[in-house]
């Protein structure tokens, strides 16, 4: 028997990984160039050919004991500081390398961040649409999150309904921009107005209140849009990064945490979630891809921005061109477009059964809208726009 804590989860498996699964089993159906999966975003793009390059001189010039083995539970230390340093360089911070923690992603980073200030009760503030593990994370520790329902104008923060929302059990807010689903970037102006919000609350409750700031797609942004550092604006930040995205290393989990100086308690905190990442059972992030991180860093290697690009023009073009209508996402790599009937989950049916694969928004905790991934191939997008077409035309969005 499988314990009652995960018996909600097995119930309410996520919908993106079952649309996964349903475009494995379409595939062997009708073959993989038939079918149209825009559901996970798991890069299409290659890794920059400094990866490879740098796994094929770690192993052939660093002695393999060290290369595999033990380090301390927060990560090399040359890796850290490496790090630290192309965020100061960057964004005109200042961190060292004791501000740095290696984590086996994104994921685990704010699952350790989480073990490390939560206690059972204590809320969680998530603002919607949001990245649906966010309330598993949370329920991992006994806590309870609190969804701001989204501002379906611009997808920028409904920063009333988050100010309305933060009580004395607040204990953190967690935010991801650019965004996933919506590809909206958080402006300066609500960062800065969400911090003013923040600081009054902590000395209304007399409490911290800690800003997670979940950035896996930092690098993917577009038109010269600027993704601000959130640190800068509010000192009890904590940024969780990934390598997912930027290098494309999804499955090699690999990412970092940023826990400033500035931060209330940082030392202690810090300390406390070297032991969570262990306790966790991670022990310590993977070790090779460590090293391969910094010599990525030290060589410059960068995303295939251009390619992200296309794919963002082509789909989002092919789908207005279509009758859909969505938002011209500044980042990430997804497409939110409103569903033309209010049950986004039968327009999902429909879509299916033109093999389109695409994922329901009340997934985001945002209804009425379908995420769509363009993480793909070009060719994928430009086979799909006949099925996107006749999609459209059974909702009479465009003549025959």
């Amino acid at each position: 028997m499988i314990s009652e804590k995960m018996r909600p989860l097995v119930d309410n498996n996520s919908v993106i990984r079952v649309m996964f699964e349903e475009g494995k089993r379409l595939a062997a159906i009708y073959g993989a160039e038939n079918v149209y999966d825009f559901s996970l975003g798991n890069p299409n793009v290659p890794a920059p050919d400094e990866v490879k390059e740098a796994i094929l001189e770690i192993l052939d010039e660093e002695e393999s004991t060290f290369v595999h083995g033990y380090m301390s539970n927060a990560g090399y230390e040359d890796v850290r500081k490496t790090i630290a340093q192309s965020l100061n360089d960057r964004f005109q911070t200042n961190f060292g390398g004791d501000n740095i923690l290696m984590t086996v992603g994104a994921a685990s980073g704010l699952n350790v961040i989480l073990k490390t200030i939560l206690n059972p009760g204590e809320e969680v503030i998530a603002i919607a649409p949001y990245f649906v593990e966010y309330g598993n994370y949370v329920a991992n520790y006994d806590g309870r999150l609190v969804v701001v329902p989204p501002n379906t104008v611009d997808f920028q923060p409904d920063l009333e309904g988050l100010e309305s929302r933060i009580t004395a059990k607040t204990k953190a807010v967690i935010i991801n921009t650019p965004n996933n689903p919506t590809g909206v970037v958080y402006s300066d102006a609500t960062l800065r107005r969400m911090a003013e919000i923040l600081k009054k609350k902590e000395q209304e409750f007399g409490s911290m209140i800690v800003l997670i700031s979940d950035e896996p797609y930092r690098e993917l942004a577009y038109d010269g849009v600027e993704v601000p550092y959130v640190t800068k604006y509010y000192r009890d930040t904590v940024v969780c990064y990934s390598y997912s995205k930027s290098l494309s290393l999804p499955g090699e989990r690999i990412g970092y945490l940023v826990i400033p100086d500035e931060l209330s308690g940082s030392r202690e905190i810090f300390t406390a979630a070297s032991i969570a990442n262990r306790v966790l059972g991670s022990v310590n992030a993977p070790s090779l891809m460590q090293r391969v991180v910094k010599r990525c860093i030290e060589k410059g290697a960068t995303v295939n921005l251009a390619a992200y690009d296309r794919n963002r023009n082509r789909l989002y073009d092919g789908l207005k061109e279509c009758g859909f209508s969505c938002i011209r996402p500044e980042g990430a790599f997804y497409l939110f477009v409103k569903s033309p009937v209010e049950d986004e989950k039968e327009f999902c049916s429909r879509a299916s059964s033109h093999n389109l694969l695409l994922v329901p928004g009340s997934s985001f905790a945002c209804p009425g809208y379908v995420r769509i991934a363009y993480c793909v191939s070009y060719e994928q997008i430009e086979r799909s726009m006949p099925a996107f077409r006749a999609l459209a035309r059974e909702y009479g969005l465009v003549g025959e």
